[in-house]
């Protein structure tokens, strides 16, 4: 079997990725995992459909790879999954993997279940022996309230979990409100996985734009065909839909691969979101591109209002901006309530296109 570092050694010689001494660290880690679930046999079925045959003292720990945005987690994730031969895999974004949980949840209250948290963690582990999360951070009160003990019955079920996060353990639901019963959680973490750095001093994320235009305008078929181009290099042409559950609420993302998000104007800003909203998107993503961004002004002074929340909430984030408008900042809102207060936020969408902005 090729092993990981071995396969990324072949596309460092393409030139399809660049050495970093940081991320070759993550390897071994991530293929022992690996060459233990290609020979490990398929779980037994019936009575103990839960079980491996190996036994549970032989499983490897699974793998907490955390570390800044743009070091290269997701693109090590992507290696190992991609390259990991077992039919029983998932791979999925925290924020969407929790959605599923709450709405599994649901399904199981009105079914009268007596434990519904016990068996959606039953039904989600049932035919999955990895586990693969991305982006793993706890904003939500619900989701501490549960993510420790849907965590346990996965462990118990013999899942190995992999997750990339860009926090240390120990800062997860940090100043959280009752944290205190959170931290059973963080303790079997990391009980059950191993804890790694990716201490990378370099910020791919931040190089592939280096230089590159991120303010677009007049929005129209260049500016989408230009976009289009960048998306494709920041996400491999993978993406799909993000969905956040706030406040009970569906909020969907169009496209999201990799903490890159990608939606129109009237996605974000021409429904009715609110500053909680922008807050909980700025939180989710690294990097946004916002396309067909119209002349602001009387005839749609909401969707502008909305604008400027949406803006402020990422600045604050230090989110990474690629934007397609119907004008330069300064000329999108020249007349109307709300003009005067627009130029801070065209100073910002100005500062956002520095090539070095949220570097930080």
């Amino acid at each position: 079997m090729t092993t990981l570092p071995e396969i990324y050694d072949a596309l460092a010689q393409k030139g399809e990725i660049k050495t970093d001494a940081a991320q070759e660290a993550c390897l071994p880690a991530l293929d022992t995992i690996r060459a233990f679930l290609e020979a490990a046999p398929v779980r037994k079925r019936g009575l103990l459909g839960g079980l491996f045959q190996a036994k549970q003292e032989d499983l490897p720990k699974g793998l907490y790879l955390w570390g800044g945005v743009g070091r290269g987690k997701s693109m090590l994730m992507d290696l190992f999954v991609d390259h990991l031969n077992i039919a029983e895999k998932r791979r999925v974004h925290f924020h969407a993997f929790m959605q599923e949980v709450h709405e599994r949840m649901a399904q199981a209250r009105k079914a009268e279940v007596d434990d519904p948290l016990a068996k959606v963690a039953a039904q989600i582990a049932a035919d999955v022996r990895l586990f693969a999360f991305d982006e793993m951070q706890i904003t939500d009160i619900t989701d501490a309230m549960i993510v420790g003990r849907l965590f346990e019955k996965l462990f118990e079920a013999d899942v190995i979990v992999v997750t990339t996060s860009n926090r240390h353990p120990d800062d997860l639901y940090k100043d959280g409100l009752n944290r205190q019963l959170f931290l059973p959680f963080i303790a079997l973490i990391k009980e059950q996985m191993t804890i790694h750095e990716l201490s990378s001093p370099n910020d791919y994320r931040q190089d592939r734009l280096a230089g590159e235009q991120v303010y677009f305008t007049p929005a129209g078929t260049e500016a989408r065909q230009a976009i289009d181009l960048i998306w494709s290099d920041l996400t491999g042409g993978k993406a799909a839909p993000l969905h956040l559950a706030i406040k009970g609420r569906d909020v969907v993302l169009p496209a999201f691969h990799n903490g890159a998000a990608r939606a129109g104007f009237h996605d974000l800003c021409g429904v009715m979101l609110g500053p909680g909203d922008y807050l909980e998107i700025a939180d989710a993503v690294k990097l946004l591109v916002l396309e067909d961004i119209p002349q602001l002004g009387r005839s749609n002074f909401n969707e502008a209002k909305r604008f400027v929340i949406l803006i402020d909430a990422l600045y604050e984030a230090k989110v990474r901006l690629i934007v397609s408008a119907a004008a330069q900042p300064e000329m999108l809102y020249i007349e109307g309530e709300g003009s005067f207060e627009f130029e801070r936020t065209a100073s910002r969408l100005r500062e956002m296109q520095d090539k070095d902005w949220g570097a930080e």
